[in-house]
């Protein structure tokens, strides 16, 4: 029995990138789970950090915070808010990093999208850079390999635009207002940056979910 799994995300998301590894090993080592991935902005717009945190200082001063916690959760303690600390423009929002992964998504599916998010990702908590900057996500298209002027015409269409406000009113549907997190066949959530052997147990507890009410339980 096929077991779909949602993973909702944002390029932002310090937790995500913590997580994603391990969600990547649950599908390895489960060749029953497909994973879909869903975009979600926890800052829709340039202004969001401010709006939500009183000012762009603030929201950057806590938001690092953020980071030096989840590279506590990382496993490989990748996370680098140091160097965020000392880089000079605006912590960056959403759109541009999630218009970029589902642009990759047109071009190579759920496994191009996986690896254009996690390039992000590690631009963005790793290296530091600015990926609310075009020519820093091109550049990460570039390196996974995509046909970046593909990519870029893509990036630009409304196909993606829909298809990114598809993702978020899925998760208004669901009632996820925070991420990572992860929906099973569209009923069996669990949310936050949890240890492997969490994951394991929650996909098991759902596989037999769904085996008795195959069988009639």
């Amino acid at each position: 029995m096929k077991i779909q799994i949602e993973f909702f995300h944002d390029v932002l998301c310090a937790w995500c990138f913590a997580i994603s590894p391990r969600v990547h090993r649950l599908a390895q080592e489960n060749p029953d789970v497909e994973i879909i991935h869903r975009s979600f902005a926890l800052a829709p717009n340039p202004d969001a950090i401010a709006q939500i945190f009183g000012s762009k200082e603030n929201g950057k001063r806590e938001i690092l915070n953020h980071w030096r916690m989840a590279n506590e959760n990382d496993d490989e303690h990748r996370i680098n808010a140091d160097l965020m600390e000392q880089r000079e423009f605006d912590y960056p929002y959403s759109i541009p990093g999630l218009l970029a992964c589902k642009a990759s998504e047109l071009q190579g599916g759920q496994e191009m999208h996986w690896k254009m998010f996690d390039r992000i990702q590690k631009a963005h908590l790793v290296e530091c850079l600015n990926i609310a900057d075009f020519n820093v996500l091109k550049k990460c298209a570039e390196d996974i390999g995509l046909d970046v002027e593909k990519w870029e015409e893509d990036y630009n269409s409304e196909t993606v635009f829909r298809n990114l406000a598809y993702d978020i009113e899925i998760a208004k549907h669901y009632g996820i207002n925070g991420v990572p997190a992860l929906v099973a066949n569209g009923r069996y959530g669990i949310i936050g940056a949890h240890k492997y052997e969490t994951l394991e147990r929650w996909l098991n507890k759902v596989r037999s979910e769904l085996e008795k009410q195959a069988n009639g339980g």
